[in-house]
């Protein structure tokens, strides 16, 4: 639920001059002293207001915090009604999908600053740290019937192009995508991507499927540890240090799911030729391994010949036959250190 400071906050962020307590208050409809207590709060959060009897309040120094004041200054109120923000927690998919059994509609983002608990696809952790990072979980609720569950997933696929569109439309940096759910930059991972689906047992309808969206963004490369350091990395190392406003593409990231959320899964040329054009996994050596085992001996070797438009994957392996993959693991050689 947005609160005073968060109306204050994202007044004052749109706003590059002073702006009045008499303005606010009228805009508002509350009180001026209502207005120096959110002000007092927000600087206690750390955000630099210089205040002036004559002009007014003015936000000279924006920390990179994410709350519903930094999102209610980007996307409109209406929105935010279903972005739930928390700063700490074990897991946001664990959070959407308990949101989910309890009824709670489509479109329902909860974003957090931190997870302690964070996780990947196949059982890995997704390490989380405070400050730096996007922590998101989106609720889809889609109309899909038991005989059309092969399309599910195609979810995670559509979801990489829409991280991979907010990035570009927040940051200016346009990502690649490792077939099927990493997004990179510079051949390094920035992101991850996890979707879980929910099936009602009698009916074998769905219910309801949480994708969950971590993003490296200002980490330094030295925060990711040492075995991770030739595979992961953030949008910030990536582009010679800048600060990137994680607000910004969450904001983006919001109304790129809503659009998918939209027309997912009717409108999948328009994801599928967006998938292709990013995907660096085409034409690259691959490994196709099986997803109970890391072990380089019982990996088939092959090519990456095309992503189909299923989103699967069809490789050629050095005996000469085809496969399509639509699950498991394909690790391309000569990225992430693998050879």
């Amino acid at each position: 639920m947005l609160g005073t400071k968060d109306y204050v906050l994202a007044d004052l962020i749109n706003n590059e001059t002073y702006l009045s307590g008499e303005k606010i208050s009228t805009k508002l409809n509350i009180s001026r002293a209502a207005i120096n207590t959110a002000v007092k709060t927000l600087r206690a959060d750390g955000y630099v207001i210089d205040s002036s009897t004559n002009k007014g309040y003015k936000l000279t120094e924006h920390p990179d915090k994410l709350n519903a004041g930094e999102l209610l200054a980007l996307l409109p109120e209406e929105r935010l009604e279903n972005v739930i923000c928390i700063d700490s927690v074990a897991s946001t998919n664990k959070i959407a999908k308990d949101l989910c059994y309890d009824g709670a509609p489509a479109g329902t983002v909860v974003l957090a600053n931190h997870q302690s608990a964070g996780k990947g696809r196949l059982g890995r952790s997704f390490i989380s740290p405070p400050d730096t990072g996007i922590y998101f979980s989106y609720l889809l609720r889609p109309s899909v019937a038991p005989d059309q569950m092969s399309s599910i997933s195609t979810v995670t696929a559509w979801t990489a192009v829409a991280v991979a569109n907010a990035i570009e439309n927040a940051c200016g940096i346009r990502p690649e995508i490792k077939w099927v759910n990493d997004v990179l930059v510079n051949s390094m991972k920035v992101c991850g991507i996890l979707t879980e689906m929910f099936v009602e047992t009698e009916s074998g309808l769905i219910t309801g499927i949480v994708v969950g969206i971590g993003i490296n963004v200002n980490q330094k490369q030295s925060d990711f540890p040492p075995e991770l350091q030739e595979i992961a990395s953030s949008l910030s190392a990536q582009d010679g240090g800048t600060k990137f406003s994680r607000a910004r593409i969450v904001a983006e990231l919001i109304k790129e799911m809503d659009i998918l959320a939209s027309v997912w899964p009717n409108n999948s040329s328009e994801y599928l030729a967006m998938y292709r054009s990013s995907c660096v996994t085409i034409g690259k050596e691959v490994d196709v391994v099986s997803v109970h085992t890391d072990s380089k001996d019982n990996a088939r070797r092959g090519v990456a010949v095309a992503i189909n438009e299923d989103f699967s994957i069809k490789v050629r392996f050095n005996d000469g036959h085809e496969e399509n993959l639509s699950s498991g693991e394909v690790r391309v050689r000569g990225l992430y250190g693998y050879s």
